[in-house]
């Protein structure tokens, strides 16, 4: 009868500790292929753009924008873009904020601040998306026009208007697409395929001003 000795046992315990160390981490996939280790706690729980790393993202009116100029807190603050398209800061004034990028409108804050600051550095962040907002009508529980965030899917769509009603034809839902020749798309969604895993690629991801309809 083989004896384990106390070097054994600690082996085995410092063997069970590094496998369970690495279960906490989680691999993820990002949206270029690439796994990268992501700690599921620390998910975000809303979705912001920032100049950074969004500068295709273009500000709209309504959209709430995270203005924050370092070393100078008083010039920094959260503003809603107005119906007209621009935003009033200190020392700035009146600056159009509407149809710029978030790096855009960093650098022309920026270049104004130059007056009265030696090297502003200024940073956006857009915390609300108002401006771009999807439809969708007919047979679910909240019909309406929801703010359109990034990456949102139909699947989103129908869970953000509170599900289906009792009668919706959940296999004859469709998506309304404006095309840039002016022409209407129409896209269609098989809910009852999709849960069933079939024709996955369906379930797409919604443009701004798109319309699912729900029979």
């Amino acid at each position: 009868m083989r004896i384990i000795d106390n070097y054994s046992i600690g082996g085995l315990v410092l063997l069970f500790a590094g496998i369970l160390s690495a279960q906490a981490v989680t691999p993820a996939r990002t949206d270029h292929g690439l796994v990268a280790a992501t700690d599921l706690s620390a998910q975000p729980l809303t979705q912001t753009y920032s100049g950074s790393n969004e500068d295709r993202f273009v500000i709209g009116e309504g959209d709430l924008l995270a203005i924050s100029v370092w070393k100078e807190p008083e010039l920094s603050r959260s503003i809603p873009v107005r119906s007209d398209g621009e935003i009033s800061l200190p020392l700035v004034g009146e600056v159009k904020a509407a149809g710029l990028t978030p790096l855009q409108l960093e650098q022309d804050i920026a270049r104004k601040l130059r007056n009265y600051i030696t090297e502003p550095e200024v940073t956006i962040i857009v915390e609300q998306i108002n401006s771009e907002k999807f439809n969708i009508l007919g047979q679910v529980a909240k019909p309406g026009s929801y703010p359109l965030m990034q990456a949102t899917t139909v699947m989103d769509a129908i869970a953000t208007a509170g599900g289906f009603r009792d009668f919706a034809k959940q296999k004859n839902v469709y998506v309304l697409r404006q095309a840039p020749s002016a022409k209407e798309t129409r896209i269609a969604f098989n809910y009852k395929e999709y849960i069933k895993g079939k024709n996955v690629q369906q379930n797409i991801k919604l443009e701004p001003h798109d319309t699912i309809v729900v029979p």
